[in-house]
Parts: C-alpha cells; structure tokens; sequence
C-alpha cells in the first residue's frame, strides 16, 4: 500500500496539462493563466460516500461522477472547463481501490482536457471534493438571473433515469425479461456516469437568458431560476423528455412524473427568448443532444405543472435538499 506522497507522485506523473498550466501538482500550490479578455469561474462539489453514492459503487463511477458534477456545473455557466484540485479523503490507500477511482476520474477530465494541478489526501471516512475552474470571454457567463417574461423553458437530453436507478435499487431483476433488462442497465449507467452537457453550455451563451444544471431535480432547480429572475415557470408535464429505458420499465405517468422530477440528471434547464428558438435546432446538431420545450416563463412565482388537459395539477415533490 503506498503512502501519501508515494501516491501524490504517481499522479503526478499520469496527469496531463494544458498550455494554462504555469506550475501543477508538486508544488505548495499551483500557478495557472488565463487569456487576455477571459473570466475565471470556479466551483465546487463534495461527494460522501452513503450520501451521493452507496458505499459498494464501482471506485471508477465515484471518480467519473466526481469529475462529472463539477463540469456540469461549469456547462450551465457556460464556461470552458481547464483544470480543478482533488482533495481526497479515504480510509486507506489501497491500491486495488483508488488505481480504478483515480482512473475513472481521469478518463472524463482528459475527455475535457482538464488538467488536476493540486489537491489533498487525508485519512478519513470516504469523501471527495473537487474543485473545477473553467474560463470564458468576460462578460458572456450563463447565470439564473436573467429570464425574462415571454422567455420559452428549455431541457437537454431526459430526465428520470438517475432517480429510477436509485427507486430500483436493492430490487432483485430476475423476473425481467431481456428488454427489461437492458433498460435497467441502462437507467443504472445513467445515474452512475451522468454527461456534463460542456459544448452545450458553451453554444447557449449569447442565446440563452438564464440556465442552470439539473442536479436536485428540475422543479428545485428551475425554482432557482425562477426566484432570482422573479418570475413564474408554468411546464407541460406531458411533454418532460423521458428514455426509451424510463418508459420500458415505468408505465404510470404520475410515478414517471415523480422520477422526472427526482434529480441527479445533470442535463441543463435554459431559458431562450421565442425570437431565438430557430437557433436551437442547429445548436442541437452541432452538440449532438436532444433538446425539448417544456415550458414558459411568466409573471408570479413558483413552478407550475399542466397536466395532458392542460389544467394546473399539484406535483411531486420538488427534488432533494440536504439538511432537509
């Protein structure tokens, strides 16, 4: 089992880097630049074992999942991603353990040409928190605070599969047939390894008014948009973009209704003007993601759901808070 330094400069040495880079990992902190005219933005994601991931995940999910949080929180700005810090807290070093969670960690950050400049490692219970920063031209960031009224509500890829993976867990799947069980696998990869929707968020500057990621569910998370611009959401709840997976295995509307709303999609909520929505259909094919109108923004406050007769409709709850 190596030690901490052992283990810092092995790292080190299968790392890559960028021509941001001045200094990384090695060093008491890391030296990195920004272009003339670019804006730094930074975020933040801890990940707790038994809290965002059960404590028998794959050690390489917990590592794309880890890096895959933080980049989609760069996507909804808008931001390029460039390079972030791991700080690192496990029982032990294992090799056996963390050589595949630092490669799944890896594999979706040198996708994005991130570079890992720095970080820590301490004893402890399992947790990782990664902070990734990313670059845009000044003056162009993605925010949730600048919806307007008239503005039409946007959502990438589908939302359900993370939070059905999670309602099936711990259920035996023998009795399913072949098609069934694919679309369980499926909706299990799903919540395991999310895609940060990167070059969306960078196509949408300029387009869209207000966007944020879908982490805690689409009503909490469009409720944010919601409250910052000052505005009200009213969503056709017929027309939440769901998987060929979510829909084999979850027939009633209201429960895939409950799952849409349930979180850990990691897709973008947006908001364009109608004016703009012709250029949506080009940005669709340029990122290669699906993109669905689910709704307007309008005077009042709150998200509101029509059901298929198009009557307002009491919802699900609104998604996952901690503390809560």
């Amino acid at each position: 089992m190596p030690g901490e330094f052992a283990f810092i400069d092995s790292l080190r040495a299968r790392v890559r880097s960028n021509d941001g880079v001045v200094r990384g990992i090695g060093d008491d902190a890391a030296i990195v630049r920004f272009a003339p005219g670019e804006e730094c933005v930074v975020t933040t994601d801890t990940l707790v074992a038994g809290v965002h991931f059960p404590l028998d995940a794959a050690p390489a999910d917990i590592g794309y999942k880890t890096a895959a949080v933080n980049l989609s929180d760069l996507a909804a700005m808008g931001a390029t991603p460039r390079f972030c810090t791991l700080a690192l807290t496990l029982p032990s070093l294992d090799g056996g353990y963390v050589e595949p969670l630092i490669k799944g960690l890896l594999a979706l950050l040198d996708t994005h040409q991130v570079a890992l400049v720095g970080g820590d490692t301490t004893r402890g219970p399992m947790s990782l928190t990664l902070t990734a920063i990313g670059s845009l031209p000044a003056g162009t960031a993605l925010g949730r605070d600048g919806a307007r009224a008239g503005d039409v509500v946007y959502v990438s890829g589908t939302l359900g599969d993370a939070a059905a993976a999670l309602a099936l867990r711990g259920q035996r799947g023998d009795s399913l047939d072949g098609e069934r069980k694919l679309a369980r696998t499926r909706l299990q990869q799903r919540l395991a390894r999310p895609t940060p929707r990167v070059a969306l968020g960078q196509a949408l500057r300029g387009i869209a008014h207000a966007c944020i990621d879908v982490s805690d569910g689409l009503a909490a998370d469009l409720g944010h948009i919601c409250r910052a611009s000052g505005l009200a959401a009213v969503l056709d709840s017929v027309a939440l973009p769901a998987s060929r997976a979510l829909l084999t295995l979850v027939d009633d509307p209201g429960q895939r209704l409950a799952l849409q709303l349930g979180g850990d999609d990691y897709e973008l909520c947006f908001s364009v003007a109608p004016e703009n929505e012709e250029q949506l259909a080009a940005i669709a094919a340029a990122t290669h993601t699906a993109l669905t109108r689910i709704g307007t923004l309008g005077p009042g406050e709150g998200v509101h759901f029509l059901d298929a007769d198009g009557r307002i409709m009491s919802a699900p709850a609104a998604g996952y808070e901690h503390f809560r």
